[in-house]
């Protein structure tokens, strides 16, 4: 039996890559970008302020909000979805998304509760708090952060890994959120 380049091309990418493998270059790309921009002013305040809001909501509260948000995901009216896109620390959110030339495929940042504060672009819910990208990072404390495995992203339709952290207030040094950003897995080899 022959066996052809292409053959081993597809065995190759039908094989699951793991986080593992990517850990190194991961925890450099926390360390030499996000870590430089994640505890801006500007999303610290705008975390800050929506857990004024949120901090006493019920779960279920939470869930009518991310059954809401499912259902505007496409549709023409999103009162739910535009205030989180549209915002100032969202346009902070892209202007990073820019700067990595495509290597970052989106970001989204949340607040004390799981919810989404502001976020690059659309994502498919809005509680995040039920993820190990929130679980991970803020319910275990002001260093914390958590790197994903490597999945096929149905929004961005890349091959990416998240990388999560939690957020702090740089006057208390308290939880107040995390951040997770998709990056490209190619971009990390």
């Amino acid at each position: 039996m022959k066996i052809t380049a292409f053959a081993v091309v597809a065995v190759l990418a039908a094989t699951p890559v793991v986080a593992n493998e990517y850990e190194p270059a991961m925890a450099a790309f926390l360390n030499d970008n996000i870590r430089t921009w994640a505890q801006d002013p500007i999303l610290v305040s705008a975390i800050k302020a929506q857990n004024e809001t949120t901090a006493g909501y019920d779960q279920a509260t939470i869930d009518q909000m991310d059954t809401t948000w499912r259902a505007e995901v496409g549709a023409a009216s999103t009162p739910t979805i535009t205030p989180v896109i549209e915002n100032a620390a969202a346009d902070f959110l892209r202007m990073q998304l820019d700067k990595s030339a495509g290597q970052i495929t989106e970001i989204t940042v949340m607040d004390s509760v799981g919810l989404n504060v502001a976020a690059s672009g659309v994502n498919s819910d809005m509680w995040q708090g039920d993820e190990a990208k929130y679980q991970q990072t803020y319910s275990v404390g002001p260093e914390a952060y958590h790197f994903s495995e490597v999945e096929l992203d149905d929004s961005t339709r890349t091959y990416q890994v998240q990388i999560s952290m939690t957020i702090v207030d740089p006057d208390t040094g308290a939880s107040i959120g995390a951040i997770v950003v998709g990056v490209d897995a190619e971009t990390l080899e």
